[in-house]
């Protein structure tokens, strides 16, 4: 399994109505400092129904504004779809939803 492909498992991984960090993936991955890498590899996603690259955020909280299935907007009604909230400043609320 190449690299991509692990970041996928992993990400697959994430419960609905939960998030991760780039950095938490590239941790789980076995390399803390591949966030880079992981926001690449969710760039390239093959199959976005199956891969929810949507549950990946900065560690802030922030959203990705290069979201590549439809933008921040986007991402942010598939979360919220799956019940995740927000703060007042857009981020995720981190404290309830972080996995």
């Amino acid at each position: 399994m190449n690299t991509f492909e692990k970041i996928y498992e992993i990400v697959k991984s994430i419960p609905k109505g939960k998030v991760a960090t780039y950095g938490q993936v590239a941790l789980m991955l076995g390399n803390p400092r591949a966030s880079r890498v992981v926001g690449y590899a969710l760039h390239q996603n093959p199959t976005p129904g199956v891969i929810p690259c949507h549950r990946v955020v900065n560690r802030d909280g922030r959203l990705s504004p290069a979201f590549a299935f439809g933008g921040e907007n986007k991402q942010r009604r598939l979360l919220e779809d799956e019940g995740v909230g927000f703060l007042s400043n857009g981020n995720v609320d981190m404290e309830h939803y972080r996995i």
